[in-house]
């Protein structure tokens, strides 16, 4: 990754947010997902990247950022925070409305090239964190996994869990990364810039996601997931 431009992510700042995926910005320039359960600390995570801790707002009440909120990094270049899943206390329309815009932007986005994935250390590996997994696995999709929290384990535990979770990983994302992250701590930010740059600076991962000859599928609807 020595040749590739490194961009500053503290210039990042709020473009717009979406309940759906026709309210999204136009599909022009590349973007990376956040995605996470609820209380994983998602938000946390792109704060602590972009040096804000007002960016990506966090809420005490797991699973109430309903919106696909997006961050302009530089021009062309977004940073996407997708909606926390798990046990929020809302209506299950509304979350069944929440899984099938998710699934469509995640589907269907020509112009996404990465998914960062975030775990809680303590909890690795849940049915959300699979299901995501094996749907970029299928859509040729490079993730990152974040565990999170790293800073609640001591550095041997952390050390452990991480050998852990990579054994368990390759055998359902061949093409995943996964790395040590602490918000608090500010720890992994630079390791995560770098694999943000590297997304940001080819698009041969669009290339390798959608072939000339294949068009992105819009009748397949995600699993969904009792969590």
């Amino acid at each position: 990754m020595s040749n590739i431009s490194s961009l500053n992510y503290h210039s990042t700042h709020f473009l717009t947010s979406a309940a759906r995926t026709d309210q999204c910005p136009p599909e022009t320039g590349l973007e990376i997902a956040f995605a996470g359960r609820s209380n994983a600390g998602k938000s946390s995570a792109i704060n602590a990247l972009t040096g804000s801790n007002k960016l990506a707002k966090t809420s005490k009440t797991p699973g109430r950022t309903q919106l696909l909120n997006f961050f302009e990094v530089a021009p062309q270049r977004r940073l996407v925070d997708l909606p926390g899943y798990g046990y929020a206390k809302v209506a299950e329309q509304m979350k069944r409305q929440w899984q099938q815009h998710l699934g469509e932007y995640l589907e269907l986005r020509t112009c996404l090239v990465g998914l960062v994935l975030l775990m809680d250390i303590r909890h690795p590996l849940k049915e959300f964190d699979r299901m995501m997994l094996e749907w970029a696995n299928q859509c040729h999709l490079p993730a990152h996994i974040l565990l999170a929290k790293s800073d609640k384990l001591s550095f041997g535990q952390a050390k452990r869990t991480l050998v852990t979770v990579q054994q368990q990983v390759r055998a359902i994302h061949m093409e995943s990364s996964i790395q040590l992250f602490s918000a608090l701590k500010k720890s992994g930010i630079e390791q995560l810039s770098a694999t943000l740059d590297h997304w940001f600076s080819t698009s041969a991962t669009l290339d390798h996601r959608f072939p000339t000859d294949q068009e992105p599928e819009s009748d397949q609807e995600p699993e969904s997931v009792q969590d």
